[in-house]
């Protein structure tokens, strides 16, 4: 039996490439795996979607596309970040069933739940309440995404056979990350910061915010690792740790850690040794964003990357030449 043919969308993106390459190291095989270009498939044109679908026939799908930014991004173009998203998941997971596509997995965000939802944020926190107002377009575009899945779930489970899966990454980092200086997240930024600062022999490093919110970070690769097993799952195991209108997925670190402490990680990785200092007039974001992990770990998965180990990996990417940087 031949190997499944797998599309995934944003295959160029720091998670899809990172999928790619933990699908080809375990041993499937490269010419059974689909990707293409944003300059060659327009995601969110769906006449176009469909086109590749009814070509490639792929058997599944990984969802992995997405526009993505940080703060000041989403502050600033929140009508591209909520149709984009939207958009691009409409298409793919209603093109995947109109064409068979039995299995799909959807990659959401850490975003979705509440501004302040209890710590750690559990799946059942889910529309328990307010979203953070600076990035709430992306993340009801990815609530709309996990809501899809469980739709075409319960409508065309029985009839189709239909398991599209969705998993909530907590904040991700590594290779293939985007080290724009206005439109990346907080570790790409910061280590292009404090290089820059190593670089030109700056005494001093701002960064935005007070440093006291804490947030969670997993290595880019441990996040492959994490869709590979929950698509591996039989469609039994998943729905024993999941229900019909409930099942996404958390994948997180387990722990977190204050801005101020991520700043210090990153100076240390990058050599810079001057000062740190924040801008308590920027916004901060949530307060704390620690997902509950306890569904993927009971299904036997752990990460296996820290984050000092990561963030050393990440700036040796960082400094590839062969990546982009602007």
């Amino acid at each position: 039996m031949s190997s499944p043919k797998i599309y995934i969308a944003g295959h160029r993106g720091m998670v899809g490439s990172a999928i790619m390459r933990q699908l080809i190291a375990s041993g499937h095989p490269a010419d059974r795996i689909v990707g293409r270009t944003h300059a060659e498939l327009n995601l969110v044109n769906q006449a176009a979607v469909n086109a590749f679908f009814v070509q490639e026939k792929p058997d599944q799908v990984v969802l992995a596309a997405a526009k993505v930014g940080g703060i000041y991004a989403n502050n600033t173009y929140p009508a591209e970040f909520i149709y984009e998203n939207l958009m691009m998941e409409a298409n793919i997971i209603n093109a995947a069933y109109e064409n068979g596509v039995k299995k799909l997995l959807f990659l959401g965000s850490s975003c979705i739940y509440p501004r302040l939802a209890d710590q750690p944020m559990r799946e059942d926190a889910l529309l328990s309440g307010q979203l953070e107002a600076t990035n709430e377009p992306y993340a009801i575009a990815k609530i709309a995404g996990i809501k899809l899945c469980e739709s075409y779930n319960r409508q065309y489970g029985a009839s189709d056979g239909i398991d599209y899966r969705s998993v909530m990454p907590t904040n991700l980092y590594g290779p293939g990350d985007n080290y724009h200086p206005d439109n990346s997240h907080v570790i790409p930024a910061l280590i292009r910061r404090f290089h820059e600062a190593k670089i030109q022999g700056a005494a001093n490093v701002e960064v935005w915010g007070s440093g006291t919110p804490k947030r969670e970070f997993l290595y880019v690769d441990d996040m492959a690792t994490a869709c590979l097993h929950v698509m591996g799952l039989s469609k039994a195991e998943y729905e024993r740790q999941t229900q019909p209108m409930l099942s996404h997925i958390n994948v997180g670190y387990g722990s977190d850690i204050t801005i101020k402490e991520l700043a210090e990680a990153v100076a240390r990785a990058t050599g810079y040794q001057g000062k740190i200092s924040f801008d308590a007039s920027k916004p901060d974001g949530t307060p704390r964003k620690l997902m509950d992990s306890a569904r993927i770990k009971a299904l036997g998965w752990q990460p296996m990357v820290g984050l000092d180990e990561g963030l050393a990996k990440a700036y040796e990417d960082f400094l590839n030449p062969a990546n982009s940087r602007t």
